[in-house]
């Protein structure tokens, strides 16, 4: 071998020489219905505001460490119970790993425990921190399997539990009182995470049940919003499981830019609230459409995007992709998604091209 072999096996964990890299797929040219963004910027007036206020910002300067102004407007815009407060991170994936990096012993194996199909990050951050992860699978209509999952609770007794409401990928929430019944079995040896990354469309949180919970995180982020470009994530805890987690957060984790524009969008909320209904209503013109055509189930979403069912999920997305439409093939992710493709809702144009697409496609 090599000297730079050598020096990779000598050195680098065998298990993340054995993983490949989270892959982002070349977007140039295609419609980019692949990674649940929100299609439509600010307004021209808006935009022109925001570009006086990111250029008098003092890139010379450090943040303020405290981030006091931004989180002040995040308690007060976005519904942090009174006397609680948040911890910032460079979008949910940074809060992922700081809860599995203040979780993770030296003295034996934590285990994370989630339902899957989930969120990829939740697995990864936690082989990353050195933790076992634990995958419940989910029933075949992607509901809780409560009984599988508090046996889990019960044998593994995991530090960290997630929860996404809704879940990604599948789009679904899921039932509020099974979620409330898991995180009462945690007991005070483990720790319930619900992310609500989807919160704009689904409109419906636990935020509110912090004060019933203290062993409860709330986990939310801007990027669904509208603004994935700055890369802002929030979470909230009783205060003094939260300090916790700030030990770990690094100095100065989000920049000067991310503070200003996530402050000015939340000065302007309604823009952004207003965009996420537009795109709600979409989603249920969409996934009519979908369901209309020959051989494709769509499963109900509460999210901004759609999974939903054809025939034969490799071929379907390699012609869409022919025909420049990007979009997630989820048929190897997990038994339960076997030709299962995830779509984000768009522009109505853009949704109408998925549509033409697709329709060709299902008939090559």
């Amino acid at each position: 071998m090599s000297f730079i072999d050598n020096l990779i096996a000598n050195t680098i964990r065998a298990d993340v020489r054995a993983i490949n890299g989270y892959v982002v797929a070349e977007a140039s040219g295609f419609i980019k219905l692949d990674a649940m963004e929100n299609p439509y910027r600010l307004p021209a007036s808006l935009r022109a505001e925001l570009g006086e206020r990111l250029a008098a910002a003092a890139l010379n300067r450090y943040p303020v460490a405290s981030y006091a102004t931004l989180k002040e407007r995040i308690r007060a815009k976005l519904g942090v119970p009174e006397g609680y407060d948040v911890v910032l991170g460079n979008g949910s994936d940074e809060l992922i790993s700081m809860v599995a990096m203040a979780t993770a012993r030296q003295d034996r194996r934590a285990v994370i425990v989630a339902p899957v199909p989930a969120f990829v990050m939740y697995q990864r951050s936690a082989q990353f921190a050195g933790m076992d992860f634990v995958g419940v699978p989910l029933l075949p209509d992607f509901t809780l399997d409560q009984p599988a999952l508090l046996a889990a609770i019960r044998e593994h007794k995991p530090a960290v539990l997630f929860l996404s409401y809704p879940n990604n990928p599948t789009g679904n929430l899921y039932d509020a009182a099974d979620m409330a019944e898991l995180i009462d079995a945690l007991g005070d040896t483990g720790i319930a995470v619900v992310d609500e990354a989807y919160e704009p469309f689904a409109r419906t949180s636990f935020m509110g049940h912090l004060p019933e919970f203290e062993n409860l995180v709330v986990m939310r982020t801007l990027s669904k919003l509208g603004l994935a470009g700055i890369r802002l994530g929030y979470m909230s805890a009783a205060p003094a499981l939260l300090a916790q987690f700030d030990k770990v957060r690094p100095p100065y984790n989000v920049n000067v830019l991310t503070q200003v524009a996530a402050e000015f969008a939340l000065d302007h909320l309604d823009v952004l609230d207003a965009q996420a209904a537009e795109i709600n209503a979409a989603r249920a013109t969409l996934a009519a459409a979908m369901a209309a055509l020959p051989g494709v189930e769509v499963f109900p979403s509460a999210a901004n995007f759609l999974l939903f069912r054809v025939p034969d999920s490799d071929a379907a997305c390699a012609k869409l992709a022919a025909d420049k439409v990007l979009v997630k093939n989820m048929g190897k992710m997990n038994a339960l998604l076997v030709n299962c493709i995830r779509v984000t809702v768009s522009t109505p144009e853009e949704n109408s091209a998925f549509l033409t697409a697709l329709a060709a496609a299902l008939n090559k």
